[in-house]
């Protein structure tokens, strides 16, 4: 990818980003995708094994012939793009101002496989919530920065980049915007990084809103951690039926789904691939929960469910190959430093949505324990993993609840 964006001594200045991607890119990228080489097929009839092969053969079809490669960079380039830095590393970051007066700020984060392109569809709601079935009086101002090395951000150059030193620059971000007070939303990465904050509480946050709440109790996660190496023991006892259940479904992705994280957290430099074959590239991407990979491959099999359609499946992985940061933004694993479904200690206002198809669904019992200052809890009906890509009005709907009272 190619930007106009050029590195300067600029301190603490904000700089608009303009956007374009080369030819050359793009001309390379469909080459690579026509050239793949496929393994053997799975032996299997479902996702156990892994990505299955005509799920990834209709995928590298459709983005080698009718994927408008062009779209995703109008879209971006439609809005505010700026970049600023911070800490030594340039932070891209979109940032849209609502029309309606005393609109909240937000900072929303994104995460793993994911980019400011998963969030793209919230900003109309949340920065015009008339147009969208809201009052003015629930407009948001929308940040939306990418976590250092992913997407347009600069790939740090020294150790240290965790999610705790990101909740810190988006304290700084948002401070250098000039907003004296904002509330915090993240989903995946972004639900750790607005936990952190939450626990820093740095003057001026006003509370948070997580999508991926961290309410495991410590004994439920040593016990999954054992599990993953056959040595959990006897199971917890003592659980209501709600909390059973999504022990039930951590124990099922502890075992079947972690594993993607396991090498990230483990050796993310390996997997050059990432940089080499956007084919592997989109694998990995789809190589996430169960639910989710089906919602994706019916996308691809031209059934989507809600917003979660092909091309917006291949903005994000096509934005990732462009920025080749498939492997730098796999660092943020290796980087970890706290549980990713754990309490943190959060100590600000907190808001829970806990959408239908979630890798677990967060009972409230939990959920009051790890956050004290609970100001809202809701489960919803429907809605996965990227909850905000899928349902966008929906998720939308829920920030203005979850925050009316802090207005």
């Amino acid at each position: 990818m190619t930007t106009t964006h050029q590195k300067a001594d600029v301190g603490t200045a904000i700089r608009p980003f303009p956007i374009a991607f080369g030819k050359t890119d793009l001309d390379d990228l469909r080459a690579r995708v026509v050239a793949t080489r496929w393994p053997d097929p799975e032996l299997v009839a479902d996702f156990s094994q892994g990505v299955q092969q005509p799920v990834m053969q209709e995928l590298a079809r459709y983005w080698a012939t009718d994927y408008d490669l062009d779209r995703c960079q109008a879209r971006l380039g439609a809005l505010p793009n700026f970049v600023t830095e911070i800490d030594g590393v340039d932070i891209h970051f979109i940032h849209v101002r609502s029309r309606h007066q005393n609109a909240l700020p937000i900072v929303v984060t994104h995460g793993w496989p994911g980019s400011v392109v998963e969030l793209l569809g919230i900003i109309g709601p949340l920065t015009d919530p008339t147009a969208h079935g809201g009052s003015a009086s629930e407009a948001f101002d929308v940040v939306i920065p990418s976590m250092p090395g992913y997407g347009l951000s600069g790939k740090p150059r020294d150790l240290g980049w965790s999610c705790d030193r990101i909740a810190l620059a988006w304290d700084v971000l948002m401070k250098r915007l000039g907003y004296t007070h904002y509330v915090s939303q993240g989903g995946d990465w972004g639900a750790i990084v607005a936990d952190l904050m939450g626990v820093h509480a740095p003057e001026g946050l006003l509370g948070i809103h997580t999508n991926m709440a961290g309410v495991v109790p410590p004994e439920i996660s040593a016990y999954l951690a054992r599990d993953v190496f056959g040595a959990a023991g006897p199971p917890p006892t003592g659980l209501s039926e709600q909390e059973q259940s999504t022990f039930d479904q951590l124990q099922y992705f502890f075992q079947r789904g972690v594993g993607y994280g396991v090498q990230m957290g483990t050796r993310p430099q390996t997997m050059f691939g990432l940089a080499d074959s956007p084919v592997f590239l989109a694998s990995w991407m789809l190589n996430h929960d169960a639910s989710s990979y089906q919602d994706i491959a019916e996308a691809f099999a031209g059934n989507p469910v809600g917003n979660l359609t092909r091309d917006e499946v291949l903005d994000n992985v096509t934005f990732t190959w462009l920025t080749n940061t498939g492997v730098s933004s796999a660092r943020l694993y290796w980087e970890n430093t706290v549980g990713f479904f754990d309490p943190k200690g959060v100590t600000v206002p907190a808001a829970i949505s806990t959408f239908a198809h979630e890798i677990y669904k967060v009972p409230r019992s939990w959920a009051e324990q790890a956050y004290p200052n609970l100001i809202y809890f809701n489960e919803l009906d429907r809605g996965n993993h990227f909850a905000a890509w899928q349902e966008p009005e929906l998720f939308s709907s829920e920030l203005r609840a979850a925050f009316r009272s802090l207005r």
